[in-house]
């Protein structure tokens, strides 16, 4: 009886994407394979200026903020830590003009819950992160983006109840099962917030992450790039022949990563921007990997690491010499 249920499940999945990735060709355009990522925009707290050391953030969210306009994206992800306090709605104001302009030159936006969107007052935080949201399903969705699907997970685990995890994590391993078999489906990226692999000195790895969103993707044909933010750094992992990246550089206040014999092997060991941002294009059945900086300088931005999925040849670019 389960495997019966399982398998009309994965029927019922499979529908689904096919039915989305149909609607999204109705209105495809030459824009739709430029994907954005970014995570942690929020603005720097009191406690944390006091711990760490700032360095003009909310200005370096606003030129990111800038800089995503103009590259106009077809889809926009953004990780969590949107805004430093999700239940104050003054929080909100600049985030609101951003994904306004985003949507009036018809970017899809989506996200996915951070810690600081849960913090404090759970309930009005959701509710005010959903009103700018309202694809998010906090239990897991999927936005499909020049046939590249993108599983967008809540890494709160604290903030949800048994039965939302339980859900969740059997949503989750079906659909990638799902995407599999999906023909119109070439590539899929997991993203969420908190990062199951870092060497920051401030956050830990996430070892619910690793638990519970790490197996299905190493598992998963299809699943090519697992994205998070939450550690304020840009990291590079390698692990069981698959690329994980942190993101954390949208203008939360840079975290110092451990160094020492004692880290994790990173792949951008020489590349640590205080500010930036990630984009993705699909190339066939790949994926290219594109990390963006704001140089030290605040004139502007560059290119920094570039990759590609599925190979082992990274294509590194100068980055600059500010």
């Amino acid at each position: 009886m389960k495997k019966r249920l399982s398998f009309l499940s994965l029927l019922f999945f499979t529908a689904q994407f096919t039915n989305a990735q149909s609607n999204d060709n109705k209105a495809a355009t030459s824009k739709d394979n430029n994907i954005i990522f970014v995570s942690d925009t929020q603005k720097p707290m009191m406690v944390e200026k006091l711990v760490l050391r700032p360095n003009q953030n909310t200005r370096a969210t606003s030129l990111e903020f800038s800089e995503i306009l103009q590259k106009k994206p077809g889809y926009l992800y953004m990780l969590g830590d949107v805004v430093a306090l999700g239940a104050s709605n003054h929080q909100w104001k600049k985030v609101d003009k951003f994904l306004d302009s985003c949507r009036k030159q018809g970017s899809t936006v989506c996200a996915v819950l951070g810690n600081h969107e849960v913090m404090l007052n759970k309930r009005k935080g959701v509710a005010n992160f959903n009103k700018r949201f309202p694809m998010n399903v906090n239990t897991g969705y999927v936005s499909v983006a020049d046939s590249v699907a993108v599983v967008l997970l809540n890494s709160n685990f604290n903030a949800l109840s048994v039965e939302e995890k339980d859900k969740q994590q059997t949503w989750y391993q079906a659909t990638l099962k799902s995407l599999d078999i999906v023909d119109s489906i070439k590539a899929v990226i997991v993203a969420c917030h908190h990062s199951p692999y870092t060497n920051s000195k401030i956050v830990k790895c996430s070892q619910t992450v690793q638990n519970n969103f790490v197996p299905a993707y190493i598992q998963s044909k299809k699943a090519q790039l697992f994205i998070s933010g939450h550690a304020h750094a840009y990291e590079h992992f390698y692990k069981q022949g698959k690329d994980f990246l942190v993101i954390g550089g949208g203008g939360g206040i840079h975290q110092p990563l451990n160094a020492s014999s004692t880290a994790m092997q990173d792949e951008a060991a020489d590349y640590k921007p205080m500010f930036h941002y990630l984009s993705v294009k699909r190339i066939d059945n790949k994926l290219a990997v594109t990390s963006h900086f704001l140089k030290t300088d605040f004139a502007g931005f560059d290119i920094g690491k570039q990759f590609t999925t599925n190979s082992r040849t990274d294509l590194v670019l100068e980055y600059g010499t500010n």
